[in-house]
């Protein structure tokens, strides 16, 4: 019964955003709008208020725990939730039909989880499993499911119509949502944005010295990172020096790396 639950809620989420970005994009286009981002003064305005908490409250606390918590233990944080995110990757990978890179990721999670204490330690990278990034915005993409219009979500960050989608899904299949402790899920949740954010201190400390505009920046290296995942860096020959509404740049990005990869559920 919870599951059918779940996957009904899932559902409406998934159709209420998906109707909500085609509301959005039909009343905010213009002659001068991105094809990719036809609701951009919407996105500039969540962008906006998304740096100010930023500035104010995430990167002073992701410097502070980079100052007083040792390096060894910052690792063992980022690998505790890189396993979790293990587990999503496993799944997504076998909806791909990517059998190999499933069954590496399942062996990653059973290696790391019983040898290396609960995922703190990665012994399966050190044993030559390499690790795959998948998430079901990916899924999407690979299964044919065109990007839609590219949002800005406060707090998490940029995305689009069908990464939200995505996004919703992995919280699903997220291990650490189903703790019966809701004070320690809370705190997880809290834990790994303090983690993912202290990732990216470096990155952007260049991106705010390199980028003029900011947001136009970070917008197109979001979607030509994701469309690169998508591809598995083997973009079509006709796609790889033109854009289009679906992608933006299809080109990949040589600033791919200074986007953060929000939302911040994804590891």
């Amino acid at each position: 019964m919870k599951t059918t639950t779940s996957i009904r809620t899932l559902r409406g989420f998934a159709l209420a955003v998906a109707a909500s970005a085609s509301l959005l994009a039909g009343c905010a286009t213009g002659p001068n709008a991105n094809p990719a981002d036809p609701i951009e003064p919407f996105n500039r305005e969540v962008f906006r208020i998304n740096e100010d908490l930023d500035k104010g409250v995430l990167k002073p606390v992701a410097q502070t725990y980079v100052d007083v918590v040792p390096s060894p233990a910052r690792t063992a944080v980022s690998n505790f939730f890189s396993n979790a995110g293990d587990v999503y990757s496993a799944v997504n990978n076998l909806l791909q039909l990517k059998g190999t890179a499933a069954l590496e990721d399942t062996m990653r999670v059973a290696i790391n989880t019983v040898l290396g204490l609960g995922g703190l330690i990665d012994i399966a990278s050190d044993a030559g499993l390499p690790k795959h990034k998948e998430d079901f915005g990916q899924t999407l993409g690979v299964w044919g499911v065109p990007s839609g219009p590219y949002v800005v979500w406060p707090l998490l960050g940029p995305s689009t119509a069908r990464d939200t989608v995505g996004f919703l899904v992995d919280w699903q299949m997220d291990p650490l949502t189903y703790w019966h402790d809701s004070a320690v899920t809370y705190s997880l949740a809290a834990l790994r944005v303090v983690d993912v954010r202290a990732n990216l201190l470096g990155a952007s400390n260049v991106l705010e010295q390199a980028a003029v505009d900011k947001y136009t920046f970070l917008r197109d290296a979001y979607l030509q990172r994701r469309r690169y995942l998508i591809y598995d860096g083997n973009l079509p020959e006709d796609q790889d020096n033109k854009t289009s509404p679906d992608a933006g740049d299809a080109t990949v990005s040589p600033y791919q790396r200074f986007t953060p990869n929000w939302p911040v559920f994804r590891r």
